[in-house]
This record gives C-alpha cells, sequence and structure tokens, in this order.
C-alpha cells in the first residue's frame, strides 16, 4: 500500500523554509475546499493538513524524549504529558498557546503553534486519492520532500513509520551514552 513519506532533511533545506515563507506544497485537504468555510475564513485560517504531520514527526523521532521533560514542567496548563513510549503529546484543550513550552524545551524541538484557533489533522486525501491521483502536497513540493510510495519503515535507512500512512526519513536522536554534566 502506498503511503506519505516525509524527508525531513530535505524540508529543512528548502528556501522557503529557510526564509521563514512556511511550506509551499499545496493542499487538498477536506475543509481546504468543503462548503463549511467561506472563502474569508478558509484564507484567514490558512489551514493546512499536512502541518500536523510535521508536528508529528518532531514528536515522534526528533523529540528528545527528556527524563526531566522541561517543556511539561514549564507549561502552566498541564497541557504536555508523555505516553508510555515517552512520545509528546498535547492536549489542544488546555493549550492557550502561551509558548512556554517552546522556551522551555532546551533543544528546539517544539515549533509554534502554526494554526490559529483550529486544529487540522492530515486525512492522507485517503477519500479523494488514487495511485494516479496522489495527495497534492506530493506532488507540489518544490523539494520533492514529500513523496508518494509503495514503502515501509527500514531503520537502517531512517525510515520510520509515525502513523499507518505516515513515514518519515529523518536522522532519529539516540543517546548513545549518559550526559554527564561535570
Amino acid at each position: 500500500m502506498k503511503k506519505i513519506l516525509i524527508d525531513i532533511e530535505k524540508c529543512y533545506s528548502c528556501e522557503n523554509i529557510k526564509d521563514k515563507n512556511g511550506c509551499v506544497a499545496k493542499c487538498s485537504y477536506f475543509y481546504n475546499h468543503s462548503h463549511v468555510w467561506n472563502d474569508k475564513q478558509r484564507e484567514e485560517s490558512k489551514n493546512r493538513g499536512y502541518e500536523k504531520f510535521f508536528s508529528k514527526v518532531l514528536q515522534y523521532i526528533i523529540c528528545r524524549r527528556c527524563e526531566d521533560a522541561f517543556c511539561i514542567s514549564s507549561c502552566p496548563n498541564e497541557s504536555l504529558f508523555k505516553d508510555d513510549k515517552g512520545v509528546l503529546h498535547k492536549s489542544l484543550f488546555r493549550c492557550t498557546s502561551c509558548k512556554s513550552c517552546m522556551i522551555g524545551c532546551p533543544f528546539g524541538t517544539i515549533y509554534e503553534e502554526v494554526l490559529e484557533f483550529k486544529s487540522s489533522q492530515c486525512d492522507f486525501c485517503i477519500p479523494r486519492r488514487t495511485d494516479e491521483n496522489p495527495p497534492l502536497c506530493t506532488t507540489t513540493c518544490p523539494e520533492g520532500a514529500i513523496k508518494y510510495l509503495d514503502i515501509e519503515p527500514n531503520e537502517k535507512e531512517n525510515i520510520y513509520q509515525i502513523t499507518d500512512n505516515l513515514l518519515v526519513h529523518a536522522i532519529k536522536w539516540v543517546l548513545k551514552e549518559p550526559v554527564n554534566s561535570k
């Protein structure tokens, strides 16, 4: 089965990202094209489903999974928590976007909330895609960082599964030796 593969290294080397313009890949996220929002709301929200899977990649692959997580302890609303595997999650009902977690993370792996007031979740274009009609983000990414492939996870090639429909090519952060503060 084909899945979306995002190559984080290619994303980070993209000139649009470096220039702070953001990802320019187009998105056919359902709510962007539905009757739920009028044109003004759609434009103001800039709600793109694929932005959510970038944060998932950071949480699953790049987050250092600190034992004493400063991001969690810095949150005044207790909206951050770790699951049993140590993966960081955020309760959107508790988060007030104060950005304390961004400041608290000593490694810079928590990014500013990109979706104001609404939370989108990439639907991987499942209701709209076929092998001949792949997800729009995969055909419009200028760097070729988002692809639609028949691919499986392979840790030797740094390809990790995030969800059933999303894989990431990234160098996973692994602590080789305990950090000695002395």
